[in-house]
């Protein structure tokens, strides 16, 4: 069998070459981000797979069907960059990756934590020998309410490991779960937003979701509140964020993304000019820490996820599905 991988990092190759050797199957590599200029790549190949920069619309997912593609698999968990409905109309099978939650829960408090101690303040000062404490008061964890919005696998992981700080913990999601509510009192996202100090989002992008939080939710918060996301950028309003923090209604934010973040995370754009206002007037306030899209980033995880990228192309050619099949 032929694969075709693109999207293909450094860190990757050592995992590919082992199960290129293990299965038996060759796999044609490319760092390129997929879409029509090089769908010509695929050609021969049964399966394709890719990461989470290129759009997967039904134009591309045609291409790839005349070149003999019939399987495909992006190595993330998330899929919305996939044209579900269209692969299915075609015949083409998708899956996505899994892997343990510990490094984007253990990444998330991090990342409230810096928020809570104003680290980026103090970070910046070090580098130019001001050791002053003016503007650095933070709080303790232990007096907060933390609300956790989406209560998956990683939502409840930040559920475990904020169990030990002695910090309130509330939670929302459409489909509660008896480990969580072990854990955290469920209240309504209304609720979720009027009693929490701090909210950490843990949803998915699908429809419902876009925007889940915009000018009226953030309205509706705790003045000061400090807002995570180690989600999806798209699941809150990047206008709604900037006018909070000008109005000083949020007090930090912790992002690992953002919206718009397409073409910019994970690229050396050093001397480039990158046209996208509102994500790099974010990026400079001093209560406001952004990450390059790396919460992820584990040894651990970067192993599962090209593990599943490949073993699961080879299960839905073999048996037809596979545990991380997708459906539209």
């Amino acid at each position: 069998m032929k694969i075709m991988a693109f999207e293909v990092r450094a860190d990757e190759e050592e995992y590919l070459d082992a199960l290129a050797k293990e299965h038996g199957i060759e796999i044609i590599r490319s760092s390129a981000v997929p879409g029509p200029d090089n769908a010509d790549l695929t050609e021969g190949c049964e399966g394709v797979s890719f990461l989470g920069q290129g759009l997967i619309d039904r134009a591309l997912l045609e291409q790839y069907h005349r070149n003999g593609v019939r399987f495909l698999s992006t190595r993330t968990i998330g899929y919305n960059h996939i044209d579900l409905a269209a692969a299915e109309e075609l015949g083409i099978k998708v899956c996505n990756a899994n892997y343990a939650p510990n490094g984007v829960a253990d990444f998330t408090v991090m990342m409230i934590l810096m928020c809570l101690r104003n680290y980026k303040q103090a970070f910046w000062r070090g580098y130019v020998n001001d050791f002053s404490l003016q503007g650095l008061m933070g709080r303790n964890m232990n007096s907060l309410t933390v609300g956790v919005m989406g209560t998956g696998r990683i939502g409840r992981q930040v559920l475990k490991n904020l169990s030990g700080f002695g910090c309130r913990m509330i939670a929302y999601d459409v489909y509660q779960n008896e480990e969580a509510a072990a854990i955290a009192e469920y209240v309504s996202m209304e609720e979720l937003f009027a009693q929490s100090d701090i909210i950490t989002l843990h949803m998915p992008l699908i429809p419902e979701t876009f925007h889940i939080i915009g000018h009226k939710e953030i309205a509706a918060m705790k003045d000061g509140v400090i807002l995570v996301n180690c989600a999806r950028g798209e699941l809150i309003d990047t206008k709604a964020l900037v006018e909070g923090i000008e109005t000083e209604k949020i007090g930090a934010l912790g992002m690992d993304t953002a919206e718009g973040e397409e073409g910019i995370i994970h690229r050396d754009r050093r001397t480039d000019i990158i046209a996208n206002r509102d994500w790099f007037y974010l990026h400079q306030f001093r209560n406001v820490i952004m990450t390059q899209h790396m919460a992820f980033y584990t040894a651990e995880a970067i192993e599962s996820m090209v593990k599943c990228g490949i073993e699961g192309i080879l299960s839905m050619k073999e048996t037809g599905t596979c545990p991380t099949m997708l459906k539209a």
